[in-house]
């Protein structure tokens, strides 16, 4: 690749050293006139610079600049920090004037987009212009979790279990109410159903869906996304992904692209799909996101969570991962479940948890243990998660609360097979009590940074106060489905 800052800040690892060779020679071989350099916003969503081969090129050596504004407005394009004030209304000196960002690719992230012709895609880290880690990174955030692991010896392996809402779109075009202001967006384009609902695994009306479904599979296998399964939910329209395990970085980065390319294939092909929670549908279901999670030995790829006899649930560290998860669970919820709507899945016999319970096998639960003695498949699933959630917040969460767990070497309570009713926290009711549980955390403020904790929780209230002056001004809160117009404007199309 020759010198370039990239080489100079030492930010490759060898492998993404070869990745970028091998690049080099796709983008003549495979057509590429552009591509996507993308970076994962603070919610999660993925936005993009297209940019020409020959940029693409020097971005390999230098990285390539962009504006921090994506970090400094909410969801509306609404501005939440004062960034033209000295410190840039968050008292750091480099937020100052709202300045360039230097983004890097990770070449081991590079995928061709077969749907869209000529067109290139790469993750990208986020930095500073003297190359030092950006605050407010994601996924760096994770890379850091992920490093803690890995000088102990271990990996964590995730899997994703996802649910969302596929529709059929009704409107050709767009009109001025789909169009909003900053702070305000507009109203989301008119869809209808894809499929009654409501028959769990009807094969008559998941074969409805089979055209789009198809489409799906493609791209995913095209883009090396490891599906296991496509099924068909409650809801109507509501569809499961399933994806083999991957290590907790990988397995972020395909939840993005995977959000992403979902929304972009049925935008192309007449559906429109969601991840919001919640859509204000009636008779809509909620949707959640499963996150399957273990540890391994990386001298050995051995599960360190299978218990090590018959009378195990799970090893004695798993068991103080599990504990950690567990003793965090309000404090951690907002990175789990980030949005106001996603609040309406706690409910008592949802097929969703609402306290910081664990079972062996037991859907009721918040951490359901899967596997046992000799299982090399033994794993925690959390059910905490809706799809809305931020990919790499979520995972650090589970590391950060897993690792605080191993190093008190804490012990869980017992298992919950009456969850509901169960004497465990509970988890917080609104996305406001459960911005003030993560404010208390310690363990948070240490494991991601205060700076970091004090803009996520300023841009969470900001969100918030957009959603509680709808509220001064409307006589209910609630629409259709028990649903605010504005979370249906809010997250409906956004995620």
């Amino acid at each position: 690749m020759g010198s370039g800052l990239i080489d100079q800040h030492d930010l490759w690892t060898d492998d993404q050293k070869n990745s970028a060779e091998e690049v080099i020679s796709r983008l003549n071989s495979e057509g590429i006139r552009l591509v996507r350099m993308a970076w994962g916003d603070t919610h999660g969503s993925s936005r993009v610079k297209e940019v020409s081969i020959p940029v693409f090129l020097n971005s390999l050596k230098n990285g390539y600049n962009i504006n921090v504004a994506t970090y400094t407005l909410d969801a509306t394009g609404g501005r939440v920090f004062r960034s033209f004030v000295p410190g840039g209304g968050m008292d750091l000196k480099k937020m100052t004037g709202s300045p360039n960002l230097i983004i890097v690719p990770d070449p081991t992230t590079f995928q061709v987009l077969h749907w869209a012709p000529g067109i290139a895609w790469v993750l990208c880290n986020e930095y500073f212009d003297d190359f030092t880690p950006f605050h407010f990174s994601s996924r760096l955030l994770l890379q850091n979790q992920v490093n803690r692991l890995k000088k102990t010896g271990m990996e964590m392996r995730v899997g994703l279990e996802v649910e969302w809402y596929l529709r059929r779109i009704e409107q050709d075009h767009f009109t001025p109410e789909n169009t909003g202001v900053p702070g305000r967006r507009g109203q989301p384009i008119k869809t209808l159903p894809v499929e009654p609902g409501y028959l769990y695994h009807s094969e008559s009306n998941f074969d409805i869906m089979q055209p789009i479904l198809s489409e799906l599979a493609k791209a995913y296998m095209a883009l090396k996304l490891p599906l296991r399964s496509i099924e068909n939910e409650y809801g109507p329209g509501q569809i499961e992904c399933t994806f083999e395990p991957q290590t907790a970085l990988r397995a972020a980065d395909d939840y993005l692209l995977f959000r992403t390319v979902t929304k972009q294939i049925c935008r192309r092909n007449g559906y429109f799909a969601t991840f919001m929670c919640k859509p204000a549908f009636e008779g809509f279901y909620t949707s959640g996101w499963h996150l399957h999670q273990s540890l391994i030995d990386k001298t050995n790829s051995q599960n360190l969570f299978m218990p090590e006899n018959n009378s195990q649930t799970l090893s004695n560290l798993g068991s103080n991962f599990m504990a950690g998860l567990l003793e965090n669970a309000q404090a951690s919820t907002v990175f789990a479940s980030p949005t106001i709507n996603g609040y309406h899945r706690f409910h008592p016999n949802s097929l969703a948890p609402d306290r910081a319970t664990w079972s062996h096998d037991h859907r009721g639960v918040m951490v359901r243990v899967l596997g046992g003695f000799q299982d090399t498949s033994t794993r925690l699933e959390n059910r905490i998660g809706e799809p809305a959630a931020n990919p790499y917040l979520f995972i650090a969460s589970q590391i950060i609360a897993g690792i605080d767990g191993i190093e008190r070497k804490a012990i869980p309570w017992p298992a919950d097979d009456d969850p509901y009713n169960a004497e465990r926290p509970k988890f917080p009711k609104t996305l406001s009590d459960a911005l003030t549980a993560l404010e208390g955390s310690q363990l948070f403020r240490d494991t991601f940074g205060d700076i970091f904790i004090k803009y996520f929780l300023a841009l969470k209230r900001a969100e918030l106060s957009r959603f509680e002056k709808f509220i001064e001004h409307n006589s209910t809160q609630e629409g259709e489905n028990g649903v605010s117009q504005w979370e249906q404007n809010e997250y409906f199309d956004f995620f």
